[in-house]
């Protein structure tokens, strides 16, 4: 039987292989994760290429599964002619036995085993069969407008979408929230959450970034003894150019397993740089689109004067009274001392002035109290500095050598003095 159908089982072996390879490269590329992505990025031409195609996952998803069906169709194309030869040879045990191996073995070399072996070793495998893939997804590439045509046409046959609005009020949105929850408590965490989300496309990074002297960056080589025992604040140990403050990469500390003593830079990411009118939203955005963790805001000089961690976006976003003073100072940017006082830092914003008092402020060039004070003395606050702005009385009680101060505030009574 060998010696009279070699050639069709030689040829089955071969479609079997091809699939395989299809299922091992979509196992292995697709159970890419971001930290795999990123090392693939920076290593050689086919890792490259195998980050690369997935930049248009509907394009290599559907290149691989037609491959794989053409090869599953030839295998199954060449054994039913074996099968028809033995049948038309009255050898039906012999034709029995060979469709239900083939079966088999389609199904447990051609489909399992590969996927199995990709998702267990995905960037190997991305690697290896990123460059065949490339060119097996090039050669179908005049046939994706066919292809897309069609899914399109499925789609609105069996997948009818909704008509879009123009827009979503926020009122509709936390409406759907008390509509999906009985929890009280609940709801108001969601649209709180909800709320903090909306208002990332009206914060700018200026508001929520870390200034630039309250984190600490190294030039390359670092070593763990230049931590000298203390986790940086942020999490993020910040990596400049050799002879400049200009921060090129972070490390992001928290998420290392083990800390090696020596050469941590190895371990750096890229950063993502924006500038300092950008939105926390258009941030976000960047951040996901290029799966990092760490923006550099840059002033309109390019210069670095701050930075913003993923992390900071989150807790905007889900802690109800978030703050900057909190993040970085370990205290509460407003602080009640008695009735009608209260101590605020020198970076509180002004925004969040404005919602804790539920008042309105004046129009000003600064975003922090800090900034106000300087801009209405025209120099740097010093202890005892007094000045009145939108209602509210300041008095600086504290005054560091790098402009951060801490300040009493008072609301002086409708029309009379302080008391």
């Amino acid at each position: 039987m060998i010696q009279e159908f070699g050639f069709h089982f030689i040829a089955m072996l071969v479609l079997t292989a091809l699939s395989a390879f299809c299922s091992c490269s979509e196992a292995a590329i697709f159970s890419l994760q971001p930290d795999d992505r990123r090392r693939l990025q920076k290593g050689n031409a086919a890792q490259r290429t195998a980050v690369e195609l997935l930049g248009r996952p509907d394009r290599l998803l559907t290149a691989i599964l037609f491959w794989n069906l053409l090869f599953s169709f030839g295998f199954f194309v060449v054994g039913a002619d074996v099968e028809h030869r033995l049948s038309a040879s009255n050898r039906t045990t012999e034709n029995s036995v060979l469709m239900v191996g083939s079966l088999l073995a389609m199904i447990v070399f051609g489909e399992m085993l590969p996927k199995t072996i990709g998702v267990q070793q995905p960037r190997v495998f991305a690697s290896l069969c990123s460059l065949p893939l490339a060119a097996m997804v090039r050669v179908i590439d005049p046939m994706m407008p066919v292809f897309a045509a069609a899914n399109n046409l499925l789609q609105r046959v069996f997948l009818p979408n909704f008509e879009r609005e123009p827009y979503l009020e926020i009122s509709d949105l936390e409406r759907a929230i008390e509509l999906s929850t009985s929890d009280a408590q609940l709801a108001a965490l969601e649209q709180s959450a909800l709320r903090n989300i909306v208002l990332l496309s009206e914060l700018p990074a200026e508001e929520l970034m870390r200034p630039r002297n309250q984190y600490q960056s190294y030039a390359a080589p670092v070593h763990l003894e230049h931590l000298q025992g203390e986790l940086p604040p942020a999490g993020y140990l910040l990596i400049t150019e050799d002879e400049s403050d200009d921060v090129t990469a972070a490390i992001p500390l928290k998420q290392l397993s083990t800390i090696p003593r020596h050469h941590l830079e190895k371990f750096a990411q890229p950063v993502v740089y924006v500038p300092w009118c950008a939105t926390v939203a258009a941030i976000l955005d960047e951040l996901r689109r290029q799966q990092r963790d760490v923006a550099v805001v840059v002033n309109e000089y390019g210069e670095t004067i701050g930075i913003v961690t993923i992390e900071d976006v989150l807790e905007t976003i889900f802690e109800e009274q978030s703050s900057r003073s909190a993040r970085l100072l370990a205290t509460s940017s407003i602080v009640p001392v008695a009735p009608d006082r209260w101590h605020v830092t020198g970076m509180t914003n002004l925004r969040r002035l404005s919602r804790h008092f539920d008042v309105p402020l004046e129009a000003s060039r600064s975003v922090t109290v800090a900034g106000v004070m300087q801009e209405e003395l025209q120099r740097i606050p010093v202890e005892g500095d007094e000045l009145v702005w939108s209602g509210f009385h300041f008095r600086v009680l504290e005054a560091g050598d790098a402009g951060d101060v801490k300040i009493e505030l008072q609301i002086p009574p409708a029309g009379g003095p302080l008391p």
